[in-house]
């Protein structure tokens, strides 16, 4: 079959299959504004949909535009932030709704490259945002989409960390034209990542496009150890500056953040001074601390 005709079919397939098979969320299918697509894609960053859900409803209830989120504080915001993690989001996301505001009005613009000049929004953001806010054509790519890219058109098990050139075109040739059509793909290929062509446990059983799959025609070759470990996080810094960000989220002022039990003074003293370096927690003098 031609590659063309290849690729029309297995997108035909997924969009088929993410029509019955998809889930309900908040952020899709224009239930929402393009900032409440914004929050929910800043939200998602290495974090579960799960996760994300219940405090994105919060988060939206309480901010529903940029000034509304613009005119709280950076503290106002890593609190609501929770225990979503990597809380420098949070501060990302409130200086996005100032800059919103003084650039744009308090609207969330549909052009790519006044997109990527917003804090915390980088080459993926500005993609999603593209398609799944404004319904743009735009070739997304997460890691669940580079994922099914790899497996069903290179017969690769997973792909490399970072976006390649080979990627991007071969996203490109697959995109298709209509921007309707290709906001759906791109939303449908992700959530066929997600759900089914996953990492450790695909379901090649329930997977719409097994037969046109080139890692199962292959036999299911193994990547090549990559060298690269998961991070630990029981008993690192980042634990640490977790524990001390709750602390602080708790309170209504100014506090002494505590020395942690089972902590190093040394270790707990690197997590404070790199919150601090951060921009998250701010020395309010006479040995106290706030967001």
């Amino acid at each position: 079959m031609p590659s063309e005709s290849r690729d029309e079919a297995v997108v035909d397939a997924v969009l088929a299959w993410y029509a019955v098979q998809g889930r309900d969320l908040p952020w899709r299918d224009g239930r929402t504004t393009a900032w409440g697509v914004l929050v929910s894609e800043v939200m998602l960053q290495q974090t579960p949909v799960a996760r994300v859900e219940p405090v994105w409803r919060e988060w939206m209830a309480r901010w529903p535009t940029p000034a509304a989120l613009a005119a709280a504080t950076q503290a106002d915001a890593v609190r609501a932030w929770g225990r979503l993690g990597y809380p420098r989001r949070a501060a990302r996301l409130w200086e996005c709704s100032r800059a919103l505001v003084q650039r744009h009005g308090g609207e969330v613009p549909v052009a790519r490259d006044e997109l990527l000049a917003l804090p915390g929004v980088g080459d993926y953001t500005a993609a999603a945002i593209v398609s799944f806010a404004h319904g743009g054509r735009a070739a997304v790519l997460d890691t669940n989409v580079k994922r099914v890219l790899a497996r069903v058109w290179t017969g690769s098990q997973a792909p490399g960390p970072s976006v390649t050139a080979a990627e991007r075109a071969l996203a490109e040739r697959i995109l298709p034209p209509e921007p309707a059509r290709a906001a759906e793909w791109a939303v449908a290929s992700m959530e066929l990542g997600a759900l089914v062509c996953t990492a450790r446990s695909p379901r090649c059983d329930a997977c719409p496009v097994a037969l046109q799959c080139a890692w199962r025609e292959a036999g299911y070759p193994a990547a090549e150890a990559s060298g690269t470990k998961t991070q630990a996080w029981h008993g690192t810094d980042r634990q640490v500056r977790g524990r001390i960000m709750a602390v602080l989220r708790e309170a209504t002022g100014p506090v002494t953040v505590p020395g942690l039990d089972a902590v190093e003074p040394e270790q707990f003293g690197r997590a404070l001074a790199s919150l601090l370096a951060d921009g998250l927690v701010t020395d309010a003098g006479g040995g106290t601390y706030s967001l």
